[in-house]
């Protein structure tokens, strides 16, 4: 049996889907006015990886990601750039996809933009106006009355005392609580806008998230994930929205990931530890950082560095290096199996990665002690499942994603030059020429058919 961290009952529950065989997972996605960085890194990552595992545990999955395309930081960034909002988050949403496909992401069934979606939003909020739950603010913006919400703080499990005390909150003009949040927004010069009954204006962001999943999953569905810093207000907002329209339960499950840090600080452009995907890819290859992002259980804090980096790539090179010098067999999976066993047990404990990779490596052992052909198929297949180890084992540990360092081609040109020193009985060039390779970061394996090589 499946059991999921609830971040909303604050403890591991059986999964037990709403349909029988079906579930249906929404995560809050990326507001693209920028480069993902390694917070966005980890969502795409983590929920890949659960995506994953659901759908092998026999689920058919339906995976909803939004994109956040029409926001205060959208608008300001394309004045700042002097182009079009359009312009600007079409751009950053192709090198979204980008980076999501290098990092091994497959995209969801569905990735609804905000902007396509107004329509759905204005309507919800008129079912709240009616209500009583919203109120238009003397600024002209509409607001969620949380006072009106009986269960409001449910999810972050604070009440509205604890919340107003130490929570910062957005102050706006005539806001009747200063929790209360904006559904819709009033015109502003120079700002994109639509049509209201309220006049017009832009949505609010939280209503954005709510209306995207009624659309496209219905009032009720099974999975509601994002970061850990979404909780609250975001997801709590959300709740709010999507209950106050229905009057029954919005999620099931509350899943969040933690937060990314920097050598032990909080990831912040203020401290100058901000890294983008691209600027981490630049230096390490995109399945070292997948398997970096994975070792960490996924509601734990994930510290980067160059260090765990290294680490990272020194850990899957073993692996790689096993696949390699034992050709896998491939067959189905037994899940009777000691090693396939304790991999599920592993992955249905709340996703436990770690622990599953610890069977990897088991296997890896295996492999290399008993030449085991069938426990090398099997690292592999259960590799797969996290979205690891399917390269041929000679591209990954040769490096042919490297972006320094000697080519594949200068590299065999040398090992070439050291054989023929060596049938020379040219010894001191041939060991010249290891050191250098060495020096250069390219280890050498000397075996009975002939000089393999990795890059260290």
């Amino acid at each position: 049996m499946l059991k999921i961290y609830n971040s909303l009952a604050r403890a591991k529950q059986d999964f037990v889907p709403i349909v029988p065989g079906q579930v249906r997972l929404y995560v809050c996605g990326m507001t693209v006015y920028d480069y993902c960085h390694l917070g966005h890194a980890r969502v795409l990552v983590v929920f890949d990886m659960i995506r994953h595992w659901l759908q092998t545990s026999g689920f058919d999955v339906t995976y909803v990601r939004n994109i956040t395309d029409i926001d205060d930081k959208i608008i300001r960034r394309a004045a700042e750039n002097h182009e079009s909002v359009d312009v600007l988050t079409r751009r950053f949403i192709q090198a979204m996809h980008q980076d999501a496909a290098l990092l091994g992401v497959e995209s969801p069934e569905f990735e609804p933009r905000a902007t396509q979606y107004v329509p759905q939003m204005v309507a919800m909020i008129e079912v709240l106006m009616a209500k009583g739950l919203a109120y238009v603010a003397k600024s002209g913006d509409v607001c969620y009355s949380v006072h009106g919400f009986p269960n409001y703080g449910k999810l972050s499990g604070k009440s509205l005392e604890d919340l107003r005390a130490g929570e910062r909150v957005e102050i706006a003009e005539g806001k009747n609580d200063p929790l209360d949040f904006v559904l819709w927004k009033s015109a502003k010069p120079g700002e994109p806008t639509w049509d209201s009954p309220w006049g017009p204006g832009r949505p609010g962001w939280h209503i954005e998230c709510s209306a995207m999943g009624d659309d496209l999953l219905g009032a009720h569905f099974d999975i509601h994930g994002g970061g850990q810093d979404l909780q609250f207000p975001h997801h709590e907002n959300e709740i709010a929205q999507s209950e106050g329209v229905h009057g029954h339960p919005h999620v099931n499950y509350w899943i969040h990931n933690g937060f990314v840090r920097v050598d032990n600080e909080k990831m912040s452009k203020s401290l100058g530890n901000f890294f983008t995907i691209r600027e981490v890819l630049r230096r390490y290859d995109p399945e070292v950082v997948r398997f970096f992002i994975l070792r960490a259980h996924y509601r734990s804090p994930l510290n980067y560095s160059d260090r765990h980096l290294d680490d990272a790539k020194q850990a899957l090179t073993r692996l790689y290096t096993a696949l390699k010098n034992v050709p896998p067999v491939l067959a189905a999976v037994d899940w009777d199996d000691p090693a396939a066993a304790a991999f599920k047990a592993a992955m249905d404990d709340d996703f436990g990665a770690p622990e599953a990779f610890a069977v990897l490596f088991e296997l890896a052992g295996e492999a290399n002690r008993n030449g085991a052909r069938a426990r090398a198929g099997l690292l592999k297949t259960l590799g797969g499942m996290l979205g690891l180890l399917q390269r041929d084992p000679d591209a990954f540990l040769q490096g042919e994603t490297a972006s320094t360092g000697l080519s594949p081609e200068q590299i065999e040109r040398l090992i070439g030059d050291r054989l023929a020193a060596k049938q020379a009985k040219n010894y001191a060039e041939a060991d010249r020429i290891r050191r250098a390779l060495a020096d250069g970061g390219i280890i050498l394996e000397d075996t009975p058919q002939g000089t393999r090589w990795r890059r260290d």
